[in-house]
């Protein structure tokens, strides 16, 4: 069971705080590993911070040492009752600049509270001395993970910055837009085929809106499946699949839905024209975000989309 801050003891105080100097540390190096590749220039910036907590950590023990002896005991900070808990966001792969950067906020903000804390209980005049000085390192170090970005040359932010937009075309753009083009396109046959060989708005709605539940699922595995993202880069897998299945249900969506109209005409008149507004925004987000010329995408995706339209017009009127 936790127990309270006020009923700890000095030694269990300090036991505290070097076991919390050892777990930042730790957390500073995952950090520096999940970064380096990236953002090399907040790396070092964490790498560096990393080297202050161990030198805290070391002055305690001295400090432990010279008033109780070799023995420390082990007490964490779920241990005590005040601390947050943290989420382990230092063991997703890849790193994102902004949740290490609020996180660091959030550590050292913890970490100056709690010797801030600690001096009112501490009668030692020598360890009270050094909690003030590790309190002061801690708001030096909350002002730094505060304004990183703001620390970092032009030229590296830049490089950064384009380090994350790849990461975000990676993880986000390309699954979402590898689900929006099979949507879009695979449906098609299957719904103008039921549409033409029924000539009935609601049977074909009914055979769209199958088949965009059944490629949205099958793509979402598939994409899930395909690597778990530790070495590509791409991600967590499951994330990938689930942007890569909704885009893909949404995309067959999309041109099934006028058929809920009953006239059959307007139907499909509504249809085709959503069909055109989806090849167009796939064409743009091609050209956006994947350097693709806006003309040259544009022709891939509306012959690829053309040909499976017409493969269901023919198939569904012969």
């Amino acid at each position: 069971m936790a127990r309270s801050f006020k009923d700890l003891s000095e030694r269990e105080i300090l036991a505290l705080a070097i076991s919390q100097e050892e777990e930042d540390g730790r957390i500073y190096g995952d950090f520096v590993e999940g970064l380096r590749e990236n953002y090399p220039a907040t790396a070092e910036m964490f790498e560096e911070m990393q080297a202050e907590e161990s030198g805290h950590r070391r002055s305690l023990m001295e400090v432990y040492r010279r008033r109780f002896g070799e023995h420390i005991p082990l007490i964490r900070r779920q241990d005590v009752k005040g601390f947050v808990e943290r989420r382990p966001v230092w063991l997703v792969r890849p790193l994102g600049l902004e949740a290490v950067r609020k996180q660091a906020e959030i550590m050292e903000l913890e970490t100056r509270r709690f010797y801030e804390r600690s001096m009112q209980r501490v009668t030692d005049v020598s360890t009270r001395k050094l909690l003030g000085d590790l309190a002061e390192a801690e708001r030096r170090h909350s002002a730094l993970a505060e304004s990183l970005e703001k620390n970092l040359a032009p030229a590296t932010r830049q490089q950064e910055e384009a380090a994350e937009h790849r990461l975000f075309v990676l993880q986000i753009i390309q699954p979402g837009l590898a689900g929006l083009m099979d949507g879009s396109v695979s449906t098609l046959a299957p719904l103008f085929a039921a549409a033409f060989a029924t000539h009935r708005s609601w049977d074909a709605f009914l055979v769209g809106l199958a088949a965009s539940v059944g490629a949205g699922i099958s793509m979402g595995f598939a994409e899930a499946l395909s690597d778990d993202g530790s070495l590509t880069g791409r991600g967590h897998p499951w994330v990938r699949g689930a942007i890569c299945g909704l885009m893909t249900t949404a995309g067959g969506i999309g041109h099934t839905l006028p058929f809920l109209i009953s006239d059959f005409r307007m139907a499909i008149t509504a249809a085709v024209a959503i069909v055109v507004a989806e090849l167009a925004a796939i064409s743009f987000v091609r050209h956006r975000y994947m350097d693709t010329p806006f003309l040259a995408a544009a022709f891939q995706v509306v012959v690829g989309g053309a040909l499976v339209f017409l493969a269901g017009i023919v198939i569904g009127s012969s």
